[in-house]
Parts: C-alpha cells; sequence; structure tokens
C-alpha cells in the first residue's frame, strides 16, 4: 500500500515538473497574455487593455521600428512596461522632450533601442533612462486582444 501511494506521488510530480517545464516554454519562446495599464501608450493602447505578446521576434532580432514592445523597465526590473520602438542601434533619434525649445539629437548605441510612449506628454521613456539594452525586451504585441473595461 505504502508503495502504490509513493508511485502516485512521483508520477503526480514528474507530471506537474513536464507541464511546469512546457508552460514555462511556451510563455518564454512563444508569447503570453499582458495586461497594460498606465496612459503612456494611449490612445493606441488604452489603460487596463489585453493584448498578446509573441516572444519570437526577439529571439529572431526582428524587432522593427514602429513596433510595440514588452520590456523589463531598466528603472525596476520587478516591472514591465509597454513602449514603442523608435529607433534601433546606429539611428539617429531626438533625445529631448516636446516642449522643449532646443532639440537634441543622440545615435542609439550597438545592442540598444530607442523607445517612447505614444502619449509624449504622460510617458516615462527613453528620453528620461536613455536606450534600453535589446536584451531587455520581453516580446513584441502583436494582436490586441479585448479593450479594456471601462465604466463611463
Amino acid at each position: 500500500m505504502l508503495r502504490n501511494a509513493l508511485g502516485k506521488a512521483f508520477r503526480f510530480l514528474g507530471y506537474t515538473v513536464q507541464y511546469g517545464c512546457i508552460a514555462h516554454c511556451a510563455f518564454e519562446y512563444l508569447g503570453g497574455i499582458v495586461v497594460c495599464s498606465g496612459p503612456s501608450m494611449e490612445p493606441t493602447i488604452q489603460n487596463s487593455d489585453i493584448v498578446f505578446s509573441e516572444s519570437l521576434s526577439r529571439h529572431f532580432y526582428c524587432i522593427r521600428k514602429g513596433d510595440i514592445v514588452i520590456v523589463k523597465s531598466p528603472n525596476d526590473p520587478k516591472s514591465n512596461i509597454c513602449k514603442r520602438v523608435i529607433g534601433l542601434e546606429g539611428d539617429k533619434v531626438c533625445t529631448s522632450n516636446p516642449s522643449d525649445f532646443l532639440k537634441s539629437h543622440s545615435y542609439v548605441p550597438k545592442g540598444h533601442v530607442w523607445l517612447e510612449g505614444d502619449n509624449l506628454r504622460n510617458s516615462t521613456d527613453s528620453r528620461c533612462y536613455g536606450p534600453v539594452p535589446y536584451g531587455l525586451i520581453r516580446g513584441r504585441i502583436c494582436l490586441k486582444l479585448s479593450p479594456s473595461l471601462r465604466t463611463t
């Protein structure tokens, strides 16, 4: 009886590890569902919109200008941010705020991207923390699953 119970427990543990590994690979290499929060990407993505983020683009270095990406925050590695890719390595980008009278420009260094929110007046982005390493990109948004559930 003990042998039978131990056998069932080990089989259950084995299945749990297998399915855990499959889930990890799916979320790491294929993508996942993300709930976006904050006003920085308005009007494209509203607060609480649900999107699908695919991860294959980052693994195959297929991120392009104009893509909206999910990135580990350079300021807080425990959180993710959603921004648009404005410049890739070697591109000349405007590094000043829209309200600045004198505009300043810089080049995006190798292995980095320049990110900005669509809502330029209400976005903390590369204009604040500089170019972001390509390795911090978690995925590219390819599908908006549903608009947020807002009450008016």
